[in-house]
């Protein structure tokens, strides 16, 4: 199916009481609508079955302050965009840092211990409830996005449920989560960091890839003194352990370090258009 440069982008929400979370979780959706047809339950046909995909989200709150539903219709104006996405930004809760994280382990103080629900949220219920309210029992493919702590969460997910997903965008992913403070004498770089410790032991899946983006003032901090900022070595060293495990940097992988770029939502939203072009562009 594709996308006429008319679309506009129609926002709608809904509430989820969910019981791996025990709360109320809003889910924010950005839908194509071109001349005037909406592609949702309430228009007159819903989207073909395998013809749209899905963009779950982290941190979907901020996703108005980032400007998405501009983004998106920039996009499929100039013609950028040629196929229906559905992008659901899942708002995080009070306990972010308790739900974003690791569902294996959580790091070295205890934050990331309620990640093993939210990964349930999201696979039993958020996905389930998506499918629903659009009338798709199924997706051409489903890619989940976050930021900082929440493309932590996102690549946490992914990588432990590959059978569900085949893109992943990470905004400034907080890749330093480990389960030993920096200052204690014990601390490994290379067994310490969770998530770079979990591919390095974790299986190909070859269908997955991976859209990196780090700003060169994400952070201040460089724990090794080599001169390159901890955010930009965690995700290079994860972006190492990905092609040491069997993935194509030239095809698999996109890194884009953004000069100036800090850690907010300004920036992410500067790297926002090149990752969609990245995943669902026409080239």
């Amino acid at each position: 199916m594709q996308v006429e440069k008319s679309t506009r982008i129609l926002q709608e929400s809904i509430q989820l009481e969910s019981v791996h979370l025990e709360r109320s979780v809003t889910i924010d959706f950005y839908v194509p609508a071109t001349s005037g047809h909406l592609w949702t339950s309430s228009g007159h046909s819903p989207v073909p079955s395998g013809e749209m995909s899905l963009l779950l989200i982290n941190d979907g709150q901020e996703l108005g302050r980032l400007g998405l539903a501009d983004i998106l219709e920039d996009l499929y104006g100039r013609g950028q965009l040629t196929s229906p996405l559905l992008c659901a930004g899942i708002h995080a809760g009070p306990e972010r840092k308790m739900e974003y994280g690791t569902a294996i382990v959580p790091d070295y103080e205890g934050k990331g211990a309620r990640a093993a629900a939210y990964t349930r949220f999201v696979l039993e219920e958020g996905i389930p409830a998506i499918r629903r309210k659009y009338q798709v029992t199924s997706f051409k493919e489903k890619a989940f996005a976050g930021f900082s702590l929440g493309a932590l969460s996102a690549m946490d997910i992914v990588w432990n449920h590959a059978e569900e997903f085949s893109r992943l965008g990470l905004f400034s992913g907080s890749f330093w989560w480990r389960t030993k403070d920096k200052e204690d004498p014990a601390y490994n770089e290379h067994t310490d960091r969770i998530m770079q410790q979990q591919v390095r032991a974790g299986r190909y899946y070859p269908w997955l890839k991976f859209f990196f983006e780090c700003g060169t003032e994400d952070e201040y901090e460089d724990r090794n003194h080599n001169g390159i900022i901890d955010s930009i070595d965690d995700t290079q060293d994860l972006i190492k352990e990905l092609v040491a495990k069997g993935y194509d940097p030239a095809t698999a992988i996109r890194y884009w370090e953004i000069e100036g770029g800090r850690h907010e939502v300004a920036t992410w939203a500067r790297a926002m258009p090149e990752f969609l072009n990245w995943g669902w562009g026409k080239d």
